[in-house]
């Protein structure tokens, strides 16, 4: 059965302003609401950008839903999780105040940010799912203590993925630091020696210290390495390859099937909103101020992750001839982790596009 996936167009270069009442006009058109109970803790799922990148969604258009949860009766708090990279998100007491000085602090949001995953990244339940990869798995815990769920994704590209968008800031953005390496295990990079400078960087950044120095160069230790693609985001001069070809589809999968287990309890109690608005090459989380791949498009909402998904790539596709996965890394076939949500349960590919 298709599922509906509504979507507001915007022009270019939006003001801010206008961003937050399209995100109120969707979310009292697409029937958001019934997803939200009196007295219901309503997570509100966010990505507040690293350190110096500005193109993630901002506070005032996740403070609408904020309101329109109050209104219903709900109890929203913001929620993310800690990296497994080193950087302003790493635990708790770090995101927290990251987060507050990008502007996602109550006074200007109207609501608490709370990490799902406690202090260090590993308050987690372990979550039983049909999967093909996992029976099983390691998601932060106070998701689960959650009522109900408004999950908002900035689609973007990604290096290791293709798309981060709806699936991946649930798959990943909701799993604990034992999910996340999971995802991230069968993808093991290596030093290029040609390329290498020996310039330190990976070694100050690898979350494990799994990187020494040998012969000059640095290298990887692999028996230590959890995967997180750190030190590929650090390397000024493209020493670090991973077999992409190889290792890219099995990280897709996980991460949908960890999206699934973040959802899996909560059937009629989510609602999924993907904001089109300064897409880029790369995700939110690069330390970096990142410039707007293609020119913004609008706002999905759906009650479905698969279909809202499905309907970024084919709608920056239809605007830009291609979509913004392969406009990103084209090496990567971003379909893999819709294809896979899908086919274990998580949604449907079918959606019919309803124009506010």
């Amino acid at each position: 059965m298709a599922a509906n996936v509504y979507f507001i167009p915007v022009t270019d270069a939006l003001p801010v302003a206008e961003q937050a009442k399209a995100m109120a006009k969707i979310f009292a058109a697409s029937g958001a609401a019934q997803v939200v109970g009196p007295n219901d803790f309503v997570a509100i799922k966010v990505h507040v950008g690293e350190k110096k990148n500005t193109t993630h969604i901002k506070p005032a258009v996740i403070r609408e839903l904020v309101e329109q949860a109050k209104v219903l009766g709900g109890q929203p708090f913001l929620t993310e999780t800690s990296t497994l990279y080193k950087g302003e998100r790493e635990n708790a007491v770090k995101h927290i105040l990251h987060a507050h000085s990008h502007g996602f602090g109550i006074e200007n949001v109207g609501a608490p940010f709370i990490m799902s995953d406690g202090l260090a990244g590993n308050t987690e339940s372990e979550v039983e799912i049909n999967g093909e990869l996992h029976k099983t798995v390691k998601v932060a815990r106070e998701v689960l203590s959650a009522d109900s769920m408004l999950v908002v994704s900035h689609p973007t590209g990604h290096p290791a993925a293709g798309l981060g968008a709806c699936i991946k800031n649930i798959g990943m953005g909701l799993a604990s630091r034992m999910g996340k390496m999971r995802q991230h295990s069968a993808m093991l990079p290596e030093v290029n020696n040609k390329s290498c400078q020996y310039c330190q960087k990976c070694i100050k950044w690898c979350p494990q210290d799994a990187i020494i120095e040998q012969e000059g160069k640095a290298f990887i230790i692999a028996e230590k390495c959890i995967g997180c693609g750190e030190c590929l985001a650090v390397c000024r001069f493209d020493a670090v390859k991973y077999d992409w070809n190889a290792e890219s589809g099995y990280m897709q999968r996980s991460m949908a099937e960890h999206a699934y287990g973040c959802v899996i309890g909560k059937p009629g109690k989510c609602f999924y909103f993907n904001v089109l608005i300064d897409m880029t090459k790369d995700c939110d989380c690069f330390n970096t101020n990142q410039h707007k791949l293609i020119p913004d498009i609008g706002i999905l909402a759906s009650n479905d992750p698969v279909a809202i998904d499905k309907a970024t790539l084919d709608l920056t596709a239809r605007a830009h001839g291609q979509t913004l996965a392969e406009l990103s890394y084209a090496h990567h076939d971003a379909m893999i982790q819709i294809n896979h949500a899908a086919k274990i349960g998580m949604g449907s590919l079918e959606y019919q596009l309803i124009t506010i």
